[in-house]
């Protein structure tokens, strides 16, 4: 049998690795559970007043991996993240569509003089 002191070196590196490893395990997650309007309002309203125009057309998983990369704690708040910036982009462009078009004009089968597609004067001859 090895002697006692020999038991001790070996066992004081293993001891120090098993309280690492279980100190790393129990750390917490702060953002579980908040819905990405409080994320953000935590995170990146410190710097960006509005969500409106973050997601700029860029795709998905690009904006999400530069969310978990540089902002988000772990990869669900990143997802969070990323789908609310594209909801409140797409409710933007939403918005602009629909109050861009214009009403629909009634159709008429016979032209009329205050018709709109007629010039408002008689073009004079040359």
């Amino acid at each position: 049998m090895p002697p006692i002191r020999y038991l001790r070196h070996l066992l004081a590196p293993v001891a120090i690795a098993v309280l690492i490893c279980t100190a790393a395990g129990a750390q917490e997650n702060l953002d579980a559970g908040k819905p990405a309007k409080k994320l953000f309002a935590e995170t990146c309203a410190a710097c960006h007043r509005s969500p409106r125009g973050l997601a700029k057309g860029r795709f998905s998983f690009t904006l999400y991996l530069y969310l978990q990369k540089h902002y988000a704690s772990n990869s669900s708040s990143a997802w969070a993240l990323t789908s609310y910036l594209e909801a409140v982009d797409a409710d933007k462009r939403g918005v602009k569509r629909a109050a861009a078009a214009p009403a629909a004009a009634p159709k008429s089968s016979t032209w009329s003089a205050g018709s709109s597609l007629r010039p408002p004067a008689p073009i004079p001859n040359r």
